[in-house]
């Protein structure tokens, strides 16, 4: 049977109000920092080895401020090369903001942005029309492929997009985190089906297929205390995210909430210190390579 409630992807600026409260309470940006200053040097040393020229493909940027880090990452290591960044976000909110931050940013010259405001999908259609023939030494896909129709197709079609040496760079929540087993359990209640997707259908799809691939995990916790406190705006919005359901607190049945809670709240899943609780929220990070 059909869920009755509604996802929260279907109100573009409820979702990105919760996504920001999600990220104001959980270390994701801390581990995305430590991320580019530790792990992306040594990822890309094989990538941008002798190479003058970048080219780029980010599908999902957001608001641009991971790949800004990213690209100083590279830049301070490799300063004479230039980058040809193609930015792929369907939010005009999030774009705007990526925009804006090039634009507050000293020092960009050596990056050309190309700004698509499309899905991933749509992307991928633009490029077989206009029969694209040009390729890319990184492209990343950040917290994205919950979103796409085919998650096997999406990888394909992207990797099938690398030069010689390059790297398609996936994260995506890893599979034995309490939000993933939690909308499992509920997927027919929370109508969630398609965004609860994990490194673990990432890993599933390549093995069947015979792809190699390198896997790095990325500790990260939330503090969901706020989630606990009845009428707390900031806590709705963390469920609404958690859950994907739009404005769950109020939509949801109250059987549905109670179990939703106490799953979130499990042993397994989360710590409980100093008046807090403290969630598993941790991603994995992907990384492939050209085909053979």
């Amino acid at each position: 049977m059909e869920s009755p409630l509604t996802t929260l992807i279907t109100d573009s600026k409820r979702y990105l109000k919760c996504y920001h409260h999600y990220l104001k309470h959980s270390t994701n940006q801390q581990t995305m920092q430590e991320f580019t200053n530790n792990l992306l040097p040594d990822i890309m040393t094989k990538t941008v080895d002798k190479k003058y020229n970048l080219k780029v493909i980010g599908v999902g940027s957001g608001s641009g401020e991971l790949d800004l880090q990213m690209f100083s990452v590279i830049h301070r290591k490799y300063p004479e090369m230039t980058v040809d960044n193609e930015v792929i976000e369907p939010n005009p909110q999030q774009l705007h903001g990526y925009r804006d931050l090039v634009f507050q940013t000293p020092g960009l010259d050596y990056i050309r942005f190309n700004w698509n405001q499309i899905t991933a999908d749509e992307f991928e259609e633009q490029w077989k029309e206009k029969k694209r023939t040009d390729k890319a030494d990184l492209i990343h896909m950040f917290q994205v492929l919950y979103y796409v129709k085919d998650l096997g197709a999406t990888i394909s079609f992207f990797q099938s997009l690398l030069n010689k040496n390059g790297q398609l760079l996936i994260t995506l929540s890893a599979g034995n985190i309490g939000v993933v087993k939690m909308r499992n359990a509920y997927k027919n209640q929370l109508g969630t089906t398609e965004v609860n997707r994990s490194t673990g259908d990432i890993r599933r799809f390549l093995d069947s297929k015979g792809v190699s691939y390198q896997s790095y995990d990325l500790p990260t916790q939330i503090d969901i205390t706020k989630c606990f406190i009845e009428g707390d705006k900031e806590g709705e919005m963390m469920i609404d995210f958690l859950t994907q359901v739009l404005d769950f607190s109020k939509t949801a049945s109250p059987e549905l909430k109670a179990g939703v809670m106490e799953f979130l709240r499990c042993p397994e899943f989360s710590v409980e210190s100093n008046g807090k609780v403290l969630m598993n929220a941790n991603y994995e990070l992907i990384v492939l390579e050209q085909l053979p």
